[in-house]
């Protein structure tokens, strides 16, 4: 029989439920489709706000006309609000990949920097973005990606009690172990969207249950 919501614990065990999250979902990964460093870069920056179908939807004929930074960089502003419409405030995020591009071309020699510093230089790119492209396209450990699924579950987990970004990136970086920053957060991800979601979390069906508190469900 499952305990109640009363006699679980304040705090789900990180390691446990790395554990248990890597056994459940041994193929979690990066979502967001891409073929190079570039792409996903361009790609994290329609995510904002946008789901990550909706992105993958769009890019396809965006990279086929706009491939490398030097032809978005020259591609008409117009057109790619066309193109990226459906992700949500469109014009802003044609104006970042655009900048971003140009950027890339005269400070990079057209490649994207493989730094947190260079990175949030860019038009369009914040933290998040950083490390999404860091983790995923050149394997670096920056940090733990934060997005709404991870902020969810990390709260109803009990591992922080913030909303700030950087607030739970920086906590979830100490108690999760370096080598899993990258993984912890598809692993999140994708339990956020299969059995913890916002609305109706499924939670007498989940395998967590016995070490989550389930804080705010």
């Amino acid at each position: 029989m499952r305990p109640s919501v009363a006699t679980a614990t304040k705090f789900a065990n990180p390691t446990k439920v790395l554990n248990l999250l890597k056994k459940h979902y041994p193929n979690a990964h990066c979502a967001l489709v891409h073929s190079n460093p570039f792409e996903l870069l361009v790609a994290t920056i329609l995510s904002a706000q946008c789901t990550d179908e909706r992105v993958n939807k769009i890019t396809p004929p965006l990279f086929l006309k706009y491939p490398t930074p030097k032809k978005m960089g020259e591609a008409p502003i117009e057109d790619l609000e066309n193109m990226i419409r459906s992700t949500g405030f469109f014009k802003n995020k044609a104006k970042n990949i655009k900048s971003c591009a140009q950027t890339l071309v005269e400070r990079y020699g057209g490649k994207v920097p493989a730094s947190m510093e260079a990175l949030t230089l860019l038009p369009g790119v914040g933290r998040k973005t950083a490390n999404v492209v860091l983790g995923n396209a050149f394997q670096i450990s920056s940090g733990v990606v934060v997005d709404t699924h991870v902020t969810r579950l990390a709260n109803r987990f009990g591992w922080t009690q913030s909303e700030n970004a950087e607030v739970i990136e920086r906590e979830l970086n100490q108690l999760i172990p370096e080598k899993d920053w990258i993984l912890i957060s598809h692993l999140l991800i994708w339990h956020g969207r299969q059995i913890c979601q916002a609305r109706k979390p499924q939670c007498q069906t989940c395998f967590l249950f016995d070490l989550c508190p389930q804080i705010d469900v």
